[in-house]
């Protein structure tokens, strides 16, 4: 059950197959929390979007904030939501899921169908923008954030030309309490608002011209140093070739939302009110970005680093305080202090609550596979890997009963003693971060 016992009540307990055929083969796309797929009402044979949760409280309470902000035509519509049963092929027995029921969007995400316009102008681009800051409006007054606005998130509804774009996928999102504190150390941890205003910019900047304002040549599997400098420095240009024929207003609103300090931030409605978005202008300058997004294997790789400055953003986002380094009481960074290695400067970590109980201790096991994922330390005669596979034991160890624990290890091929393959630490980061918000709340209604 979720906290809000009024949703509860509009999830259907009936099978959904007594209202829709399930196509379980036609994928439409991958969230973060699988695939998407199709189905087919039966009564009137249209067709929807289908996307399966697991039924846990995380996800109630995605299908909760993602029904509050649906009314908005910018946003994808949820139909009904069943909680059912379901087995997949390679369990070995049902699972209680969430399948929520989602209007189809036939368009397309938005930098596909950007590579399919022949002449897409700048026109159309402060267009979309304006139908993206829309749907984050009505979101914010809601005093919920999205925290996942990424072009892949953005989706048209149909193929005709002023078809709406709207906003999906509700995994991240949260309600803003107001008492998130702001650490120094990175650009990322900001009120979850400005995230989303963080975010509009990169994509504001990339629908303009093609590629991303923080381009590194090395790019890799966590964001570099070099491309992590420039975004913590807010260093991007404007360059000639591609910039010239594109006007002044536009590089104005990107200039206003990517300050590095939030605060300097365009709130949304700010954005809303930018002469870009309302101008009388034609500009009808034909963009670069529609060629250069042809290639798909830049704009895989446009999309990949976007998603990682989302998820370090949100992996800072843990309500908890935080201080500097050096008066941390944390396992990993005294070990690496007794080896005589410096931290580096301006980076800060949780120092938890000097409690003892096995709950805290638990939780601080899973801040320390975090830790190891973020900031990764060795001691002498062990590489990262090893000490990545220690501190998860540990974690282990402590919370046996975490279920979703329990499917994060499954998912990357932890045998118990260790991971089988190569691990992505920022998403292992990420979803243990999660762990520890379903414990904390768990903790915290008992």
């Amino acid at each position: 059950m979720s906290e809000d016992p009024e949703m509860d009540k509009m999830i259907k307990e009936t099978s959904i197959l007594e209202e829709y055929n399930i196509n379980w083969t036609q994928k439409l796309g991958a969230g973060i929390s699988g695939p998407v797929r199709v189905c087919v009402k039966k009564s009137s044979q249209e067709r929807f979007a289908l996307k399966i949760l697991l039924d846990r409280p995380k996800a109630r309470n995605e299908v909760r904030l993602h029904m509050m902000c649906a009314t908005h035509p910018n946003i994808v519509q949820i139909i009904e939501v069943y909680a059912n049963s379901v087995q997949f092929p390679h369990e070995s027995s049902p699972r209680a899921r969430l399948l929520i029921v989602m209007e189809m969007m036939e368009g397309g995400e938005l930098f596909h169908r950007i590579s399919q316009h022949r002449h897409f102008t700048e026109k159309q681009a402060s267009q979309v923008t304006k139908q993206i800051a829309l749907a984050l409006q009505h979101c914010h007054s809601l005093n919920i954030a999205h925290r996942d606005l990424k072009p892949e998130n953005l989706l048209f509804k149909d193929n005709s030309l002023d078809a709406p774009v709207k906003l999906c996928d509700f995994g991240f999102a949260k309600v803003d309490q107001g008492d998130l504190m702001t650490p120094q150390f990175t650009p990322y941890y900001v009120a979850p608002q400005s995230c989303d205003l963080w975010s509009l910019g990169v994509i504001i900047y990339v629908m303009l011209c093609g590629y991303p304002p923080f381009y590194s040549k090395h790019h890799s599997r966590t964001i570099p140093k070099d491309m992590r400098k420039k975004i913590m420095t807010g260093s991007f240009e404007f360059p000639e070739e591609e910039w010239s024929q594109i006007s002044e207003m536009a590089k104005d609103i990107v200039r206003k939302l990517l300050k590095v300090k939030p605060e300097e931030r365009l709130t949304i409605e700010g954005v809303l009110d930018h002469p870009w978005l309302n101008s009388t202008e034609a500009l009808d300058n034909i963009l670069p970005s529609a060629q250069l997004m042809m290639d798909k294997a830049m704009v895989a790789g446009i999309q990949q680093a976007h998603a990682e400055q989302l998820a370090n953003m949100r992996i800072q986002d843990l309500k908890v305080s935080l201080k500097p380094l050096h008066s941390v009481n944390n396992p990993i960074l005294r070990k690496r202090k007794l080896l005589g290695t410096k931290p580096k400067d301006g980076v800060y970590i949780h120092d938890p609550e000097n409690g003892s109980n096995d709950s805290n201790v638990a939780l601080e096991k899973l801040r320390d596979v975090i830790a190891q994922c973020i900031l990764p330390q060795a001691g002498k005669g062990e590489n990262e890997d090893e000490k990545l596979n220690e501190v998860m034991q540990e974690a282990w160890k402590y919370n046996r009963e975490c279920k979703l624990l329990r499917d994060t290890l499954q998912s990357f091929s932890w045998n118990g003693r260790g991971f089988t393959d190569k691990v992505d630490r920022l998403k292992l980061a990420e979803i243990v971060k999660q762990v520890i918000e379903e414990q904390t709340n768990s903790h915290d209604s008992q």
